[in-house]
C-alpha cells in the first residue's frame, strides 16, 4: 500500500486506514521504532490498572494506606433528610 506524507506543523505524518488500525489492534498510542531504514509501529496495549498491586503494596509498606474519609460519616444516608 502506498501512502502520501502530509504536513503536520514542522513534521510530516501519514493517514492510516481504520481497517489497518483495527487489524493491528491500534487504539490510541503506538510505540515507534527505527530499525535500519524502516519505521516500525507497534500497538501499546492500554491497561489502566497495570501495576496497581505493586503500588498498593508499597503504600502499605510506607503506612500510606489510610482512610481518607472518617469512618463515623453516615455513608448509608439513613439519617439524612431530603427536602
Amino acid at each position: 500500500m502506498k501512502a502520501s506524507l502530509i504536513p503536520i506543523g514542522n513534521s510530516k505524518g501519514i493517514r492510516i486506514p481504520v481497517a489497518i488500525l483495527k487489524q493491528c489492534n491500534i487504539v490510541n498510542h503506538v510505540e515507534l521504532e527505527v530499525e535500519k531504514d524502516k519505521i516500525i509501529l507497534k500497538p501499546i496495549k492500554e491497561s489502566p490498572r497495570k501495576d496497581w498491586d505493586k503500588a498498593f503494596k508499597l503504600m502499605h509498606e510506607r503506612k500510606e494506606d489510610v482512610l481518607l474519609i472518617d469512618e463515623k460519616i453516615d455513608t448509608t444516608m439513613e439519617d439524612w433528610q431530603w427536602k
